[in-house]
């Protein structure tokens, strides 16, 4: 028996198909057949060799939903309730130790400098080889922090949750608006969408999206985004006199960051207020510096920098229990699906910004 994966072996060349033995899981181990992997924006940093993180070759996928085929052991997920073969599941990305100072002390997994990631830190040629969701299988290592999922529910779904919507939950765990805010969250992706449900869900009362009009942003408005500023119809200085304007001078209570460019940020520190604040997730490689007036955006503002990396459990369980709320909007966001073998025209798809989300499907043809 042999397990099927699409590999990168060289950066910006065609993902490999290769077979892999179908190993059986040891201790603790649990098998997933996967049924939907998500091809996430990091993906594509990954195959051009742009995240100092990988090495090759590399089996990509850190967001995932699958069927359990077999396990090392009994199984619950993270309520205590049994996982059975045949159960679907999804599962934390992240590898932490458990052991460290930010794992034991601080108890922020997120942090913890050995901390790996199914698809990105974990090469193929590392034992059980099965390392990342680009393929018809994984194995989830020992410790594995599951969630059944629901019936009735589409697993493709379900995929933005383990990576977008968890490292969005992350940031609004940090910092969260109060009833009456005003947000502002840039650069409508998977993160932002999340983020203005989040943002909705926290009471704020204006939530502005910044971003091209596209499907995506209709996702926003649907969500709960009260104004969208298009940012190629828009300059700086009205996107700020705007937010001025539905503020009484004053500026956002909150920026949220998600559009993963250096000119993003320099923008959302004029856009928060006196004593407000900027949360930034979007920049996921390393872009260079950013030239900023310190004096001025932050000090003489009292203002508030966030930054915002990976996730943790929690966050997963936060990011899901919105999709399961509003099922039929969040499967809005899957515009693409695509056969395992088509991983390359997955990858080149959301280079060229045309999904919103896509999702590889090993199961079909």
């Amino acid at each position: 028996m042999t397990a099927t994966v699409m590999a990168i072996e060289t950066f910006s060349e065609p993902l490999v198909e290769r077979s892999v033995p179908l190993p059986e899981p040891g201790e603790g181990e649990i098998l997933v057949r996967i049924i939907a992997a998500g091809v996430c924006g990091s993906d594509v940093h990954i195959w051009r060799g742009q995240d100092v993180r990988t090495s090759l070759p590399l089996v990509p996928g850190h967001e995932g939903v699958g069927l359990v085929e077999a396990s090392g052991g009994a199984l619950a997920d993270v309520d205590g309730n049994p996982v059975r073969v045949g159960d679907i599941v999804v599962w934390e990305r992240g590898l932490a130790c458990n052991a460290c100072y930010f794992c034991v002390v601080l108890r922020d997994p997120a942090l913890c400098m050995k901390r790996r990631t199914y698809g990105i830190h974990v090469n193929m040629d590392e034992p059980p080889h099965l390392n990342g969701c680009y393929g018809s299988h994984i194995m989830l290592r020992r410790g594995a922090q599951l969630f059944a999922v629901p019936g009735g529910i589409d697993p493709a779904i379900v995929v933005p949750a383990g990576c977008s919507g968890a490292t969005t939950a992350h940031a609004f765990d940090m910092h969260r608006p109060a009833i009456g805010d005003t947000v502002v969250i840039q650069g409508p992706g998977p993160l932002a969408i999340f983020a203005v449900d989040f943002a909705r869900r926290s009471g704020a009362e204006n939530i502005v999206v910044i971003g091209r009009e596209s499907p995506r942003t209709d996702i926003c408005r649907e969500l709960g985004a009260t104004h969208v500023l298009d940012r190629k119809k828009t300059t700086e200085e009205e996107r700020c006199a705007r937010v001025a304007e539905l503020t009484h001078g004053r500026g956002a209570d909150w920026v949220y960051e998600c559009a993963g460019t250096n000119g993003a940020v320099a923008e959302a520190l004029n856009l928060a207020r006196r004593g407000g604040a900027v949360l930034t997730s979007g920049i996921a490689v390393p872009t260079g510096e950013i030239p900023v007036d310190w004096y001025h955006t932050v000090n003489a503002k009292n203002l508030r920098l966030q930054g915002v990396f990976l996730s943790d459990t929690p966050h997963l369980r936060m990011a899901l229990s919105l999709v399961y709320a509003n099922p039929q909007i969040y499967a809005k966001l899957i515009t693409h699906r695509f056969a395992l073998r088509d991983a390359t025209k997955a990858l080149e798809a959301v280079e060229r910004g045309e999904t919103v989300k896509a999702v590889l499907l090993p199961e079909e043809a």
